[in-house]
């Protein structure tokens, strides 16, 4: 008899096949880790769509410190409280004149009669050129506790700023400091 010998072809018989094993649950932790990497490349293509659609408009940067968040009208500013020592009194005079009467840069006042840091504190300490050089010297160590040894002058830091928020504070701080050094 014949030997048959048997076809080639996959052999079903040998193989077995596992069922494949359950999908496991994502913790929390993953599963937020995807949504975030999903949420970032959504945020990155809607960033390039932005700025793509965005390239032909031109503008110009806006200056934070020029944005007016709180309207100050001068007749309605309350009148300062008095500090008692002479140097804080003075420096508080110079804040309240600053507000009212208005604020300048490069000038010690300019045309509209505003005046800068240095300016107002001479016109408050009305000729008394030892408190004027006594509020002056509180002022400038303010200055360098709040922005560093850098700051040079009182007329530099002045001169520095686009508007009077920054030197008005400066101001009302030396005016505490002033008062707790008993000046």
């Amino acid at each position: 008899m014949p030997q048959t010998h048997p076809s080639p072809g996959p052999d079903h018989t040998a193989q077995t096949t596992e069922a494949p094993a359950p999908r496991a649950e994502l913790s929390l932790e993953e599963r937020l880790t995807f949504i975030n990497a999903a949420m970032t490349l959504q945020l990155d293509e809607a960033k390039v769509a932005y700025e793509v659609n965005t390239a032909h408009i031109s503008t110009v940067p806006v200056d934070l410190g020029d944005v007016v968040t709180v309207p100050m009208t001068p007749t309605l500013q309350p009148l300062p409280s008095h500090y008692s020592t002479p140097v804080a009194a003075l420096l508080q005079r110079a804040h309240h004149r600053l507000l009212t009467g208005g604020w300048c840069t490069g000038a010690l006042v300019d045309e509209q009669g505003a005046r800068c840091l240095y300016g107002v504190i001479g016109a408050e300490a009305a000729g008394n050129s030892g408190l004027e050089a006594d509020a002056v010297s509180v002022l400038l160590d303010a200055i360098r506790r709040a922005f560093g040894s850098d700051v040079t002058s009182v007329p530099s830091f002045n001169d520095g700023w686009s508007n009077s928020h920054v030197p008005l504070r400066m101001l009302n701080e030396a005016a505490f400091l002033a008062d707790a050094r008993g000046l």
